[in-house]
């Protein structure tokens, strides 16, 4: 059976699992098992065609599957797939309507220089 790695902010939607096993002879079918399994997964890793969404990276042992063949990239056993979000920043959407990839890796900006006066202030 293959492994897919499931990233820190999707694993509420899998019970807390950081990995699953599938078997599958294909990444698209092996996502899909994942989806039959997890369906409240969907909205964060297709889009609206049914295509991943383009900031959700897949990667089949050390490779993207975009380099390889796509979803229909064949996949054995031993494979180890992993769901890799892009960082994203910035977004008028609300946290409620952004999925749950993106408000995860959407953090306010640290500020250096602030944070050092208020420690230079705290000090006195």
């Amino acid at each position: 059976m293959s492994t897919i790695r499931i990233p820190t902010p999707l694993r509420p939607y899998t019970g807390g699992n950081k990995e699953i096993q599938v078997q599958a002879d294909t990444v698209e079918r092996a996502l899909q098992q994942l989806l039959d399994q997890f369906p409240a997964l969907k909205p964060h890793l297709l889009d609206e065609e049914g295509q991943l969404r383009s900031y959700v990276n897949v990667f089949l042992n050390d490779t993207d599957i975009r380099q390889l063949q796509g979803p229909q990239t064949p996949v054995r056993g031993e494979d180890r797939l992993m769901i890799v979000p892009s960082i994203a920043g910035g977004s008028a959407a609300t946290d409620s309507t952004r999925p749950a990839i993106l408000r995860h890796n959407c953090s306010p900006a640290f500020d250096v220089h602030a944070h050092t006066r208020s420690q230079q202030r705290s000090a006195r």
